[in-house]
């Protein structure tokens, strides 16, 4: 029999080795993080049947129109006082190195052009949809969802600028995420995102991004997040050719084989191509080439049709970091970008901005004239 004081020793080393044995669940690093994380604001609430009356109903709308006129008010005056704030010489020049602030898109679609030559190119369709400046974050202040690899550089500190894009039912939101945009003056947001900027291209709360942030010609990066296909096969995920389909193949059609895992060896070797969850994973194209600019409906064309996401998907997009098509470079329009942003927008009706080298349909192609008999 052992004494009380015995028994107690013995549970207090078990409890001791047993919290430090480290546990693991099934496939730990492979599942998706689906969930997001706990320091994120419930953005939707549960919604109730109010029972308004019509007229109740008709001044709530009211309300929200003419929140949102004043709104766009305030988004338009902090434009003029960027623009009276460059005059006195106030605002910083861009310079190479600078960062800009990015603008949050909506993927529309894909469209063919074609060159003066006959070349035809394929595109994607981006919409800016009611970007405005939410808050500007200091280098001081800024933390990073993830701590980065290498420590920061403190010679170049960057701060952050949280940007919203497409108006959204202020009624749908909870207090608390409707309470991230009470200081800024902006109306809530559907879509929120943190972009890396110098201190030199700050932008006042309230700021509206348009597509004239971007210029025709310019080179840039588009992060999107992959259609989520669920749990797939080898032949699906990655392209394998499967077994033949004649005689003497016995349920093995779409199956990956033999892995060559035996020998001294026998296990599974780490990156092995086998099924699994394919997709709802962050992608980035980079160096994409804008060939088009609609003022009127803020949308862009953008060379190339593999741009990650849905349709009506949300995608970021920003100046590209390829060293050899940044600006300045050569094939870059010549001149400085819009710094910190465009402060003065295209006008609505000036219709599309085209890329030199592409054939624009509004042009006559063949012309005919009377020759002599």
């Amino acid at each position: 029999m052992f004494s009380s004081n015995t028994v107690s020793t013995l549970l207090r080393q078990y409890a001791i080795s047993w919290s430090i044995i480290p546990v693991r669940s099934k496939n730990y690093l492979n599942r998706p993080r689906l969930r997001n994380p706990v320091w994120f604001v419930k953005k939707t609430r549960t919604l109730h049947n109010e029972q308004f009356t019509e007229d109740n109903t008709a001044f709530l709308n009211e309300v929200k129109r003419e929140t949102i006129l004043s709104a766009a008010q305030r988004s338009q005056s902090n434009l003029l006082k960027l623009a009276h704030g460059e005059q006195n010489g106030q605002l910083a020049q861009w310079a190479p190195g600078l960062k800009r602030t990015g603008v949050i898109a909506k993927k529309i679609g894909q469209y063919p052009l074609w060159t003066k030559d006959g070349q035809k190119i394929r595109t994607t369709l981006l919409q800016i949809v009611d970007n405005e400046v939410v808050k500007y974050i200091p280098p001081e202040e800024y933390r990073p969802a993830q701590e980065p690899r290498q420590s920061r550089n403190w010679r170049k500190p960057y701060g952050c600028l949280l940007v919203g894009a497409e108006h959204g039912d202020p009624s749908l939101f909870t207090k608390e995420y409707a309470g991230l945009f009470h200081e800024s003056g902006v109306l809530p947001k559907k879509h929120l995102c943190r972009f890396i900027v110098s201190p030199e291209a700050q932008l006042p709360s309230g700021t509206a991004l348009t597509v004239s942030h971007f210029r025709v010609g310019d080179f840039v990066d588009v992060r999107g997040l992959t259609v989520d296909r669920g749990f797939q096969g080898v032949v699906k995920r990655h392209g394998f050719k499967g077994m033949p389909k004649s005689h003497g193949v016995t349920k093995t059609h779409r199956r990956p084989g033999n892995i060559g895992a035996g020998g001294n060896k026998a296990r599974v070797w780490p990156g092995t191509r086998l099924p699994g969850h394919m997709g709802n994973r962050w992608r980035v194209l980079r160096g994409l080439r804008i060939l088009r600019i609609n003022p009127q409906y803020n949308v862009m064309w953008v060379m190339g049709s593999n741009i990650a996401g849905n349709t009506n998907g949300i995608v970021y997009i920003y100046d590209t970091i390829l060293p050899l098509r940044r600006h300045g470079a050569k094939g870059v329009p010549a001149g400085p970008p819009p710094f910190p942003t465009a402060l003065e927008p295209l006008p609505a009706d000036s219709g599309d901005i085209w890329l030199e080298d592409l054939h624009d349909f509004r042009k006559l192609s063949i012309t005919y004239s009377a020759g002599s008999e």
